[in-house]
């Protein structure tokens, strides 16, 4: 009876994949539809979809206060959100490379991952960046939470009045915990829209944003008299010692989009054609940083005239707003209206930033069993399991995690970019990945390529003693210093040792040939109809284009 109803269960968890024809296929220890590349048909995402999504993706509550945590160690207004900009440009060059690959065969980023650390070993990277995400995930429901707790505190004054037994680590009493709650249910029912089908809500949620931050800019503005002072909330430094403090916010600002440059390509993987995500990584994804950047600050350097001290979190301020006798049936409209837009805001940031690769990632580990939708529910419920409320009880705890993961994840991007760029030249044949087969191209040796996890290991050593200091680990000062350039340093150690050890031990598929190797476009085996190329309509299964069990479309480069 036990074995019965054990079969039963198996089957119904086991994930259902089918052929194009709809024929149901095994199912594979690599492998389910869901981590396949995205059909032709559901490529829906267009040049002005990615070039909105980054806008949308910086429209979170935490940006509007990112670039002043260099103020607090004696940096101008001004040269923070410069030292800002300067790491986010960095950041959008590495997006567009490190998820080149997902762009052009609609893959994600853990199936992209076999071909460099093979099928097997690509489940360390996978783990490592869906621990991150789940993390992360956590963060941004926190400050969800923190926006919903201002809407009902201005409709129900009374929610000011729930007795607290949080205690003093949380980042939320006992109010918030119950917006953390609903928050997190709202999250859950948004993320049963199917992914592709979330371009609209993208240019909705650059909309409510926007008309919420200039609403608050004008207000705080209006009541700071028309006029903003530009902060400086620590004594200034000059020579060396502020040198070392733009470097470290120089690449503070690319190491806190470590999660993005590693997620590319799960975002790029919708691409309807593969160059249409460039111009929203390299321009949209900084200037919108930048532009969140200026309006957090200004918002933030007015309530220096309005309360006679800086607020930098524009929650704070709201509840501010608030206090005695400003409680005003004004002020309270004002303030639920703008936490609503922060509210539907922070959802979607939370979804695109964190859900979405938790999902792939998730799946990945998996496959048998969960699907990415699956994924997108596990990384919610863990989010839970990981109290994030006591990972944002203060501001030192928050920068010193946002800092201290880097040399994880960038040590993965140039393992991967040196793959793809000088070893393969852009090709990588898609069956070969979902396969464990000792025949694959990316089998290497038991299913881990060795040279990966050497360049791995050896480019996050020189920050290791830096990594643990950011965990409490006292250290020198040189140390510390060498720490602020952690993310660049393990990337170009890891490109290059994992760029020689693969010359001088090569791997299969490497090419040696002049010229990129690219396809147009590609196909895979379950896409239906035509698809058009120079104005052309062509039929996506002519058995011209088959080449080596896949489906290209190409031409001489």
């Amino acid at each position: 009876m036990a074995k019965r109803l054990a079969a039963r269960l198996n089957e119904r968890l086991l994930v259902k994949n089918y052929d194009r024809d709809g024929n149901p296929r095994p199912v594979e220890y690599l492998d389910n539809d869901h981590l396949r590349p995205i059909p032709v048909q559901d490529r829906r995402w267009t040049q002005l979809t990615y070039t909105f999504f980054w806008f949308s993706a910086t429209a979170n509550v935490s940006n509007l206060y990112g670039a002043s945590t260099g103020m607090t160690m004696g940096l101008a207004m001004w040269e923070a959100v410069a030292c800002s900009f300067g790491g986010q440009i960095m950041a959008g060059l590495l997006m567009a490379l490190n998820g080149r690959g997902g762009a052009m065969y609609r893959i994600p980023f853990p199936v992209l991952c076999r071909a460099s650390f093979g099928p097997w070993g690509a489940l360390w990277p996978t783990f490592n960046r869906a621990v991150m995400s789940i993390v992360w995930n956590g963060v941004n429901t926190v400050q969800g939470a923190q926006c919903l707790y201002v809407v009902l505190y201005a409709i129900f004054p009374s929610f000011a009045n729930i007795p607290d037994k949080m205690g003093p680590k949380s980042a939320l009493n006992s109010g918030g915990m119950i917006c953390f709650f609903v928050y997190w249910v709202i999250n859950c029912a948004f993320l049963l829209i199917p992914v592709p089908k979330m371009r609209v809500l993208v240019y909705i949620k650059v909309a409510v944003y926007y008309v919420a931050a200039f609403a608050m800019l004008g207000w705080t503005v209006s009541l700071a008299g028309g006029s903003v002072k530009t902060p400086r909330t620590s004594t200034p430094i000059n020579g060396p010692e502020k040198s070392w403090v733009i470097v470290k916010f120089l690449f503070l600002g690319l190491a806190s989009c470590g999660t993005f440059i590693s997620n590319a390509a799960d975002l790029q993987r919708y691409a309807r054609k593969p160059n249409d995500v460039i111009l929203g990584q390299v321009i949209s994804f900084p200037l919108s940083n930048l532009l969140v950047a200026i309006l957090g600050n200004v918002i933030a350097s007015a309530s220096q005239r309005v309360f006679g001290e800086l607020i930098w979190n524009p929650l704070t301020f709201l509840e501010r707003l608030m206090e005695g006798d400003r409680y005003t049936s004004a002020n309270r409209a004002g303030c639920a209206f703008i936490g609503l837009g922060f509210v539907y805001a922070s959802v979607f940031s939370a979804i695109f930033e964190n859900s979405i690769s938790a999902g792939n990632d998730i799946a990945a580990l998996c496959p048998r069993y969960i699907t990415i939708k699956r994924g997108f529910f596990i990384c919610a419920a863990f989010t839970y399991a990981i109290c994030p409320w006591y990972l944002l009880a203060t501001a030192s705890v928050f920068i010193n995690f946002l800092s201290s993961y880097q040399i994880f994840l960038s040590a993965i991007a140039g393992i991967l970019i040196c793959d793809y760029y000088l070893l393969r030249r852009g090709h990588l044949h898609v069956p070969s990945l979902y396969s464990s087969s000792k025949e694959s191209l990316y089998h290497f040796l038991h299913g881990w390529n060795l040279r990966a996890f050497v360049a791995y290991l050896i480019s996050i050593a020189p920050s290791f003693y830096g990594f643990l200091n950011q965990l409490g680990v006292k250290a020198p000062l040189s140390i510390q210093r060498f720490y602020y350039v952690a993310y660049p340093t393990s990337l170009l150690i890891a490109f290059g040792v994992y760029c020689g050890s693969s010359l001088v031990f090569p791997v299969k598929g490497m090419t040696t040939e002049r010229g990129w190797k690219e396809p147009e476009d590609y196909v895979g085996e379950r896409d239906e109809g035509q698809i058009t190329i120079e104005g052309v309509a062509v039929d996506v299964h002519d058995p011209g284009m088959k080449k080596g069990g896949e489906n290209v479309i190409s031409k001489a480069v």
